[in-house]
């Protein structure tokens, strides 16, 4: 019984961890659509991905999801 009330409470925060990260990759999702992005700025992306990954063109997802709170910080930011 004590099995069946473990599984039972590890299968809940599954579930919630699931629903969780479901709610934010659907809020990622939309804020990547709703984005203007430009050509020279998809190139100076490919430049600095070549750099991060060691010429591979490639950054990690944790990488690119820290740039992009990163980005909103500053541009959300107050002028000084």
């Amino acid at each position: 019984m004590i099995d069946e009330t473990k599984s039972s409470s590890m299968s809940n925060r599954e579930t919630k961890r699931s629903d969780a990260l479901s709610t934010r990759v659907t809020e990622i999702k939309a804020r990547m659509q709703q984005a203007q992005i430009t050509e020279d700025e998809m190139k100076t992306f490919q430049k600095v991905a070549a750099i991060m990954e060691g010429g591979e063109g490639r950054i990690e997802v944790d990488d690119l999801i820290a740039a992009s709170f990163l980005t909103d910080t500053l541009l959300n930011s107050p002028k000084r």
